[in-house]
């Protein structure tokens, strides 16, 4: 169902007409919202590089995601398992993120955590003050409120079915290439 007011645990899905390669085609989960901005993370973008490719100290081959354009230098991660990541910050439905670094590296090196468990993004997407909901106003995304297991492997198949589940207008673009040009 689309919303136009944004909250944490929303998801957003890139519009065909929306012209920027970090984007396009994206569905992206806001992980925060509010007053001085949105905080979110780019759900079906892998990178083809296994975590301990960027941290070896991580005895883990689990994929690593575009979360987004900002702070591409850093390494984020989305999870379900408060009890072991403490100080995790919910974001809904079980679903939580960040939480401290030394308990992720003991809950991956001893086994107790797995892929279907956390998800690492190199980078976030974020919007300053005003300026997702602006984007929304103009047509740049679609917010929906919808129950997305960010723990399957998606890759682009995530934005089509969030477009066959929008109907209407939309299924147009579920055979169209990601470059229209190329039609």
């Amino acid at each position: 169902m689309q919303i136009k007011t944004i909250t944490k645990g929303n998801i957003l899905i890139a519009q065909p007409v929306l012209n920027d390669h970090t984007f396009n085609r994206s569905v992206v989960l806001i992980t925060d919202h509010n007053e001085l901005g949105s905080v979110g993370f780019i759900l079906n973008k892998p990178i083809n590089h296994s975590v301990n490719t960027f941290v070896s100290e991580l005895e883990s081959d689990f994929s690593v995601y575009e979360g987004g354009p900002v702070e591409t230098q850093n390494l984020y991660y989305l999870h379900k398992r408060p009890d072991l990541i403490l100080n995790s910050e919910p974001i809904s439905k079980g679903l939580y993120w960040s939480g401290e670094y030394e308990d992720v590296k003991n809950a991956i090196n001893n086994g107790l955590i797995d892929e279907s468990e956390i998800r690492f993004y190199l980078g976030y997407s974020g919007w300053g003050e005003n300026q997702l909901q602006s984007e929304i106003e103009d047509n740049a995304w679609i917010a929906v409120e919808d129950d997305v297991d960010i723990f399957q492997d998606w890759d682009n198949n995530l934005w089509k079915l969030q477009m066959k589940k929008l109907g209407g207008e939309h299924l147009i673009w579920l055979n169209t290439p990601a470059d229209p040009s190329m039609n």
